[in-house]
């Protein structure tokens, strides 16, 4: 039987159990019946037992506040505690994801101060290769002009060594 086809459970309960109990059956000064008294109660064919059963409908489903209103609390709290829980998740989350948004933030403004020094310094070696250039050029010509007087130099000298 599936839980949706059972709509109604039919059980038997006797109107009182003690009154409808035979005469022959009796409790003790503890009220626990004895074996001997079971034994003639266990069978009721030699024994005339006549229990007036009825037929007491169950439904399972609660019709109003009855013994499945600490059921409904326990679900009511257990659905509190989750929503709680998710609510304090959803929090956390967005916390972490502001963190994680300010440490993006901090990184691309670290890489942007990053980037405006390297420019500068950039720009600084730029500067000194121009100006190194520069006096290297003016070395070479210097040098080819002492080169030319050396030149010159040597050959007034060699021209003197001729005449003398």
């Amino acid at each position: 039987m599936q839980t949706s086809e059972m709509s109604e459970l039919h059980y038997l309960v006797p109107p009182d159990p003690i009154t409808t109990l035979p005469s022959q059956f009796s409790y003790s000064q503890n009220n626990t019946p004895t074996f001997d008294q079971f034994s003639r109660f266990s069978n009721p064919l030699l024994y005339d037992l006549q229990i007036n059963p009825q037929v007491q409908n169950f439904n399972p489903q609660p019709t109003s506040f009855s013994s499945y209103s600490t059921s409904d609390e326990a679900d009511e709290k257990q659905l509190c505690l989750i929503n709680e829980r998710k609510h304090r998740r959803m929090v956390s989350n967005r916390e972490s994801a502001r963190r994680s948004r300010m440490r993006k933030q901090k990184q691309l403004d670290e890489l942007w101060s990053q980037v405006v020094w390297l420019r500068n310094e950039n720009q600084h070696l730029i500067e000194k290769l121009n100006k190194s250039s520069e006096q290297h050029d003016q070395a070479l010509q210097e040098n080819a002009q002492l080169k030319d007087e050396t030149s010159q130099l040597r050959q007034m000298l060699s021209d003197m060594q001729l005449n003398i």
